[in-house]
């Protein structure tokens, strides 16, 4: 039936066992009445006495039609529910020696992911000796981000949990076109304005992709070993 989950969280009429209760609502002076009085008010008026609030002192009761009350819990619930936003981690499991096939068709699935809301934790998963080839996979990972920069930020830099390091990254999103803003020229004795978040986050990305340069020049001194 319609409204069972939210029938029986609260008294209404008879079911109320205080002696006063503090009525609260439209067109109505909230205050404390005795029980009689409470019921009486919302017979004349062919509704019900809700106790919305059972634990204050007196308990806090509205008079309404407990119908429409339970349909507008209802739908107050799915409105709440309606804004929440789900968000799923999905999981990408490469080993260090993945190799280019594998390692492509893993990075089309967490575009996937990415386009589709979701977070990626990519980890490289060292079995046995494996572990002393770390460097390799940090460089793997480090690859795997720079490749998804345009759908993803990262959350998490490479780092090793045990016998697997991982990497975190949340999907883009997507901004609207600024228009471009009319430069004004600095007169003498003005400061040049600071440079915008966007140029500071292009010097840090910068900064990445040398730090991925040089892990490759890393790895492959290990392949040429």
């Amino acid at each position: 039936m319609k409204n069972d989950t939210l029938k029986g969280q609260y008294r209404i009429n008879e079911q109320i066992r205080a002696k006063e209760v503090r009525i609260v609502g439209d067109e109505i002076e909230p205050k404390v009445y005795p029980i009689f009085q409470a019921l009486k008010m919302a017979e004349e008026k062919e509704l019900d006495l809700v106790e919305i609030s059972p634990n204050a002192q007196p308990p806090v009761c509205r008079i309404i039609d407990y119908s429409k009350f339970l349909y507008q819990l209802k739908k107050r619930q799915k409105e709440q529910k309606a804004k929440q936003v789900k968000v799923n981690v999905k999981e990408i499991r490469f080993g260090p020696q993945t190799d280019d096939h594998d390692y492509n068709f893993k990075l089309k699935h967490a575009r996937g992911f990415l386009e589709d809301g979701d977070k990626v934790k990519a980890y490289v998963f060292f079995k046995g000796r494996s572990i002393l080839f770390k460097e390799q996979g940090e460089v793997l990972l480090l690859r795997f981000a720079n490749d998804l920069e345009d759908f993803a930020k990262v959350d998490q830099m490479p780092v090793l949990e045990g016998k697997r390091m991982t990497i975190q990254l949340s999907p883009k999103k997507k901004e609207m076109p600024k228009k471009p803003a009319a430069s004004k020229p600095v007169t003498q004795g003005q400061k040049a304005e600071k440079p915008e978040a966007g140029e500071e986050e292009e010097k840090r990305m910068n900064a990445w992709r040398a730090g991925i340069v040089r892990h490759h020049y890393i790895f492959n001194n290990f392949k040429n070993k």
